[in-house]
């Protein structure tokens, strides 16, 4: 399979970009760059995964876009937003408003029933949920007849399509995912990602998603690659075995460079 060059591609509107990001921990000889000038963009209504080998930057660079950690220098951007430029109130209300989180813990509310822990983070932003919207993604997740139970009651592939409900729900302008499946088996992790695929397709979200699993990979549009800090490779139209294929070449490289 053959990577079709970002310039080729049609244009769309971008949801997130990160224009010669560096992440610098440490000083002198315990300096690690873990982001080395990376520009990337994330268009809306994609699905994109980041891969790369243990230690290559991938959660570094989500975190960074999202706005959950801060970056050394470069530029990022939610739609026309600098993060870089906000305080910190602005940057809570930014990731509140504009950006959904889907996580491997699944982080519910013991307390709360599905449908509250759904609906929670407009509830704590004082907003009413688009009744329309919030149907469409309970329908699409398939749990309407299990709205009145409490986490304990679910299965865990059930508890992160919770999860998967609550990032959608707000109608982010997308959603970062660190790992959505890493909790769970192999049937209820696909069906997680078939939900986030559907989202994308039948709803038009934007979904950026960290994962090492090729078959994760796969439910992607497109996958970036990342080693030592930087992107050196992206397919578009992944498939499990040639994900698979970049990354035994991107562990060859490692390795020899180390």
């Amino acid at each position: 399979m053959t990577t079709t060059p970002l310039a080729d591609r049609p244009t769309t509107t971008v949801a997130a970009r990160a224009t010669e990001l560096s992440k610098v921990y440490g000083q002198g000889e315990t300096q690690v760059v873990a982001l080395d000038r990376v520009s990337v963009d994330f268009k809306q209504a994609e699905f994109t995964a980041i891969m790369g080998p243990s230690g290559s930057g991938k959660s570094t660079l989500m975190h960074c876009v999202a706005g959950l950690d801060s970056f050394s220098s470069g530029s990022v951007r939610i739609g026309d937003t600098e993060l870089g430029s906000l305080k910190d109130k602005q940057l809570t209300k930014l990731r509140r408003d504009k950006i959904g989180f889907i996580f491997q813990a699944f982080n519910l509310l013991p307390t709360l029933t599905a449908l509250e822990n759904i609906t929670l983070p407009m509830d704590i932003a004082g907003r009413k949920p688009d009744k329309e919207w919030l149907e469409s993604v309970i329908s699409m997740i398939g749990l309407a007849d299990r709205l009145r139970h409490r986490p304990s009651q679910l299965s865990g592939g059930q508890q992160q399509r919770v999860a998967v409900a609550r990032a959608l729900a707000s109608r982010p302008d997308i959603i970062f995912g660190d790992e959505p499946t890493g909790n769970l088996d192999s049937r209820a992790g696909a069906e997680v990602l078939g939900f986030l695929r559907n989202s994308v397709r039948e709803l038009g979200q934007t979904v950026v998603m960290v994962t090492h699993d090729p078959v994760a990979a796969a439910y992607a549009d497109r996958v970036v690659f990342l080693a030592d800090g930087r992107i050196v490779d992206e397919l578009y139209g992944p498939t499990a075995d040639g994900v698979l294929d970049r990354m035994k070449r991107l562990d060859t490289r490692t390795v020899r460079t180390s």
